[in-house]
């Protein structure tokens, strides 16, 4: 009978350790710093900069139960996935974005005749404010700009190896476009309602 409990401890131990699997979440706070640079660089600096933030407090140490196990069965660790922004694609979407803002939609978000929505693009949201004349340039600049967006959400999670991660990485995206807009430009808050930064 020891004989017995011994070899299902054995079994036991050796099944655990076949099922150690390694999952690669997506990489939360490194999209937002990939946003945040991404960004920044499209519109200039943020109007409400966050705060440097103080260092990482010191690792909690391990219990010995915890060691023991890490002694019978060795840890799996899956890195931290460092996300990407840096491709050709990416910087070639970006140069055009920036030109964009630059010639077009900063004026746009000040005068308020466009806003961020909250699937991290741009919409109209005053066509009456804006001249008959300007209105077909203006609603092309939101086409185009809508268009690189999309592009941009998809190539970071393509050139990052998980496509899956194209809706997280947009998600992302939102909330920094819209944390990083200037005083005056206008969101969709989550009710799709405009307000005003």
């Amino acid at each position: 009978m020891k004989r017995f409990g011994v070899f299902l401890l054995a079994l036991g131990l050796t099944l655990l350790s076949a099922c150690v699997t390694i999952n690669v979440y997506f990489p939360a706070a490194a999209a937002e710093k990939a946003a945040e640079q991404f960004i920044g660089k499209v519109i200039g600096e943020a109007a409400d900069a966050d705060p440097p933030k103080s260092g990482d407090a010191p690792a909690p140490r391990q219990p010995p139960q915890a060691s023991l196990l890490d002694l019978l069965i060795p840890a799996a660790h899956a890195a931290e996935p460092d996300l990407n922004i840096q491709t050709p694609a990416v910087r070639e979407i970006q140069a055009r974005m920036k030109q964009r803002f630059d010639t077009t939609l900063t004026k746009a978000f000040a005068a308020g005749t466009i806003g961020m929505t909250g699937n991290g693009l741009v919409a109209m949201r005053d066509a009456a404010s804006v001249p008959l004349s300007e209105r077909a340039a203006l609603t092309q600049a939101l086409a185009d700009e809508n268009r690189d967006r999309a592009a941009v959400y998809r190539e970071i999670a393509v050139a990052n190896g998980h496509p899956e991660w194209e809706s997280q990485i947009q998600s992302t995206f939102a909330r920094q476009w819209i944390e990083r807009a200037r005083p005056g430009w206008y969101y969709q808050d989550p009710t799709g309602s405009w307000k005003q930064r």
